[in-house]
């Protein structure tokens, strides 16, 4: 569980959103660190708040990495999957213009709607075993 005190943090998924200056707008203007997670060297603003993470050019490292470290705080990824691991560990997920995409959105409704379908059929499994 998170404490008040946790600070937020914006975490930038790179390869799949190329970050924008407003994103740097923002954390200079709320004070709230930016992590830019990519397989390649990037260019960032030098200031305090601003952390270029590079991690290994292997297949989805950079969503791997921002899937573990993700928790409270913000995600920007136009990658549907990698939202979708960070929502399930408690981070919002916004899309490259700032808002909620539909795709994101989509993915969501289809998650839960396989989870609903998955515990129906747990149901269904249980009543016909005890009967």
């Amino acid at each position: 569980m998170t404490s008040p005190r946790t600070p937020a943090r914006i975490l930038v998924d790179a390869d799949a959103c190329p970050p924008k200056e407003e994103i740097y707008k923002v954390a200079f203007r709320r004070a709230v660190a930016v992590r830019v997670v990519g397989n390649a060297h990037l260019r960032v603003p030098a200031h305090p708040l601003i952390e270029r993470v590079v991690v290994s050019d292997k297949f989805d490292a950079a969503d791997d990495w921002i899937a573990e470290t993700a928790g409270p705080g913000v995600v920007v990824t136009a990658d549907i999957l990698l939202a979708e691991r960070c929502l399930s560990a408690g981070a919002a997920v916004i899309g490259p213009t700032g808002k909620p995409s539909r795709a994101i959105s989509s993915a969501i409704w289809a998650s839960m709607k396989a989870a609903a379908a998955a515990r129906r059929m747990k149901r269904r499994r249980l009543r016909s075993a005890s009967s």
